[in-house]
């Protein structure tokens, strides 16, 4: 695919996509603020998101939407998810037919719960939808740092070609299929990068951090498969790779709002003073809610939840994870146990899994 790349969105991570996007094809930034379209044209600058770092000379910005999509074989999208369907809408009119949408965006509609490709899929139906995601600080790639990240669509071979678009010498774009374990993995690791900056907030140490990223995981592969999404996926760049990167970077945003939420401040005045978004805030209370519709337990995320909102500190929330009741690591050996006391019930997944932890909760260890 010979493409011109429109990338919407100039924030730290849009901006780089953008900056990368121009080593290979003809790119447009469009960008809601004025300053920074001029900063990227007339310095190859972003200094409000990027400062002190130098973009690809053939990089351009614009504030016109039309402008920037009109001509675009390839459009990405990397805007909050607060403002991801309103921007979508203005761009589809001028959308070329057929062109891929690719979403950076990690997290969830709040109200709807609906994924951003989903939204995609709603807004702009005839437009094949996907999702670039992966262990990606924006800094680090900017400063010449090796990176790795995956491209997700349902269509392999617009994946591929998009990989061509995006890969660089040193950012290797994976493809997968898995559109849903791609995004879901990358929303839910903000949630637990909150409660990893927790407990650096709260002067743990490693080993708390390995047990939160590790249990973390799990809750991620559970709500993640339950929805549709494959375990390998989720053990992958787009999930565990994803979420190492997110809670122990000092880069990270979702991080840093749980390490001052572990300091006791609240979370509303941390999100404040903020320039971007940490999307885990707004996904704690959608990726609860779901991990209740799906049967699917989910106690760092509910605890991190809780926090969020106010009814507990970090502090109380470590003491209720901790005081959770001992039980067996895998999920197999929770599961076989059950098959083999209660065969007769193990009769669809969904119904097996809610009653080995309804089992689990009241069965003494």
């Amino acid at each position: 695919m010979s493409s011109r790349v429109a990338v919407i969105g100039g924030g730290s991570w849009g901006t780089t996509v953008a900056h990368l996007a121009a080593h290979n094809e003809p790119t447009v930034l469009w960008c809601r603020d004025p300053k920074t379209v001029a900063a990227v044209n007339e310095h190859h600058a972003n200094p409000r998101y990027l400062d002190g770092f130098e973009l690809h000379p053939l990089l351009r910005a614009t504030t016109n939407m039309e402008q920037a999509v009109a001509e675009a074989e390839v459009v990405v999208m990397g805007v909050p998810s607060s403002a991801f369907r309103a921007v979508m809408e203005k761009a589809a009119p001028h959308l070329p037919p057929w062109v891929p949408v690719v979403s950076l965006t990690k997290g969830l509609e709040m109200g709807t719960r609906l994924r951003m490709t989903e939204i995609i899929n709603q807004v702009a139906p005839a437009h094949p939808a996907g999702i670039l995601t992966g262990p990606n600080l924006a800094k680090e790639i900017l400063a010449g740092h090796a990176a790795t990240s995956v491209i997700a669509m349902a269509d392999d071979t617009v994946a591929t070609a998009l990989q061509r678009v995006l890969t660089t010498d040193l950012f290797r774009v994976y493809t997968n299929d898995d559109v849903i374990g791609c995004e879901l993995g990358g929303t839910l690791k903000n949630v637990i990068a909150l409660a990893s900056g927790m407990v650096d907030g709260l002067g743990a140490g490693d080993n708390t951090r390995a047990a939160v990223i590790t249990r973390g995981l799990a809750e991620m592969g559970r709500l993640g498969t339950a929805m549709g999404g494959r375990a390998d996926t989720l053990a992958g760049l787009a999930g565990m790779g994803d979420l190492l990167a997110t809670c122990m970077s000092p880069q990270s945003r979702n991080r840093h709002v749980g390490e001052q939420l572990g300091r006791g401040r609240k979370a509303k005045e941390v999100v404040a003073e903020m320039d971007q978004v940490a999307e885990g805030v707004f996904a704690s209370g959608v990726v609860v809610e779901l991990a209740a519709e799906h049967g699917v337990e989910m106690p760092i995320s509910a605890e991190v939840h809780a926090v969020v909102r106010g009814r507990r500190t970090a502090a109380e929330a470590s003491t209720v994870l901790m005081g959770r009741q001992s039980r067996p690591e895998p999920e197999a050996a929770r599961a076989s146990r059950f098959r083999r006391l209660w065969p007769e019930k193990a009769e669809s997944k969904g119904s097996r899994l809610r009653r080995v932890w309804q089992f689990a909760r009241r069965s003494p260890r």
